[in-house]
């Protein structure tokens, strides 16, 4: 590791960070697809399974390749260390595993990504872990949810797939004052675009599926913050159970990070393009993007994000009916769930991504039967514009 990552800007980092060249000098990060490795002597291996001594010791938490990716976000999220995980929802498992008991509570933004709702009530609580859920902007909702037992504040900002926008510090502000610790999802806009650690967080967590690969390519997720939290119990979960990111996906995110900043940069702007036509539509009912300055959040999003990442929603008359037929008549957009590649994508938020979740938990969430989110990738504008047209006359 370089001594001078401090003094690195973020394109920097990206490109440079947590790389240690092999005696063979390879200018390209090595993929390492190996289960264990050979010690010096008896007393090394006994050493290194002590802890004594630091190294690889097996594959399902020690693997260099996956240690040059954990070392590269951490240095551009400004935490401490990072610990890589088989997916997103791994790496929000590990976190709850890691530092969570039986009687603690959490309490969640009712925007969060249906299956992190799924995995609270129907998994966590048979552990005798407690979720109760706020408005996301909501800050007196937040304070009056909190119990003498809860140990987080889990959300994600902007939300998917209202966009709305959380206050980073004043939530960090109200978990310290609580003892509690604050959980921030940066899926959308990844390090290039916010770091929540600088605004007072204590954990970040990522999809690394989304914008880190930026290509649809690979499933993997993070968990990034200080040594004790992430480096010892996050981590010693994961050493245990093996949640683990593989190499060959470490590697291919590591190749994502190298163009993250400008790939962030040109989804934004394709974005805050088409949020713009689509508020021109008359069967357009309304649009969430925080970088229009209609959005409720918008001042706020400039302050806390450099740029206003590429995930938009809208609502159109009709509801289902109609959200479907401005779905289907697209032949560019990809009608996929996924979000964060280089293509277009486009989906139903209330008969997928959260489609298992109540009617009344829907509802709770402001996802209605007329909303369609699009992840905006990064084709040329006006062919976007023109396939998402068809269906909106």
């Amino acid at each position: 590791m370089h001594d001078d990552l401090n003094d690195w800007a973020m394109a920097t980092l990206a490109v440079r960070a947590g790389q240690v060249r092999t005696p063979e000098h390879e200018h390209a990060e090595p993929i390492f697809p190996t289960s264990s490795y050979v010690f010096d002597s008896a007393a090394q291996a006994a050493a290194r399974f002590s802890g004594d001594e630091p190294g690889n010791i097996y594959s399902r938490f020690t693997n260099p390749t996956v240690r040059t990716f954990e070392q590269r976000l951490a240095a551009m999220e400004g935490g401490e260390c990072c610990v890589a995980t088989s997916s997103g929802m791994a790496a929000i498992l590990s976190t709850c595993m890691g530092l969570l008991q039986s009687g603690d509570h959490i309490v969640s933004s009712n925007a969060i990504f249906g299956t992190s709702v799924i995995l609270f009530n129907k998994f966590m609580s048979p552990f005798g872990v407690e979720t109760s859920y706020a408005p996301l902007i909501d800050l007196d909702a937040w304070r009056k949810a909190i119990k003498p037992n809860t140990r987080f504040l889990f959300l994600e900002t902007p939300s998917n797939p209202l966009t709305e926008v959380a206050d980073i510090a004043a939530l960090a502000a109200l978990a310290h004052e609580h003892d509690c610790l604050l959980v921030v999802d940066n899926c959308l806009c990844t390090p290039a675009l916010q770091q929540p650690l600088k605004l007072g967080a204590d954990i970040v967590i990522h999809s690394a599926t989304k914008y880190i690969d930026g290509q649809g390519r690979c499933i993997g997720g993070a968990v990034v913050g200080n040594k004790e939290l992430v480096g010892e119990k996050v981590f010693g979960f994961l050493r245990t159970a093996g949640p683990t990111m593989s190499p060959f996906n470490a590697w291919v995110f590591l190749k994502g990070l190298e163009t993250l900043s400008i790939r962030m940069q040109a989804h934004s702007h394709n974005a805050l393009a088409l949020a713009k036509f689509l508020q021109q539509n008359d069967n357009v009912t309304a649009v969430h993007f925080p970088g229009l300055e209609t959005h409720p959040q918008h001042d706020l999003a400039c302050i806390q994000q450099s740029d206003f990442g590429g995930v938009l929603s809208f609502e159109v008359k009709g509801g289902k009916e109609a959200a479907w037929k401005v779905i289907d008549a697209t032949r560019l957009l990809s009608i996929t769930a996924n979000l964060g590649d280089a293509k277009t994508t486009i989906t139903h938020p209330a008969t997928t991504t959260h489609g298992r979740l109540t009617d009344e938990e829907r509802a709770q969430a402001g996802i209605s039967d007329g909303l369609i989110r699009v992840a905006v990738g990064l084709e040329d504008i006006e062919d976007i514009k023109a396939d998402l047209g068809r269906g909106l006359v």
